[in-house]
């Protein structure tokens, strides 16, 4: 499963990410950006650390599980 997951700055200077599940591939950068400009303008999120100040970074990440068969 893939997800997009947004970093951003807290006012404490620490990183707050939020995840999207099954973002659209490939992902657009400019929209991305720009709703990430926007989360901040609008101070949409609270985190424990205060007000989101700044972008971080984005990124996908697949996550892929492999069961192991240990004969039971």
């Amino acid at each position: 499963m893939k997800k997009l997951e947004l970093l951003f700055e807290n006012e404490e200077g620490k990183t707050v990410t939020y995840s999207l599940d099954s973002p659209v591939d490939p992902a657009d950068e400019v929209a991305i950006n720009t709703a990430m400009d926007e989360i901040i303008a609008q101070n949409v999120f609270d985190s424990t650390g205060g007000n989101i100040v700044a972008k971080k970074g984005a990124r996908i990440v697949e996550r892929v599980v492999t069961d192991i068969d240990i004969g039971m």
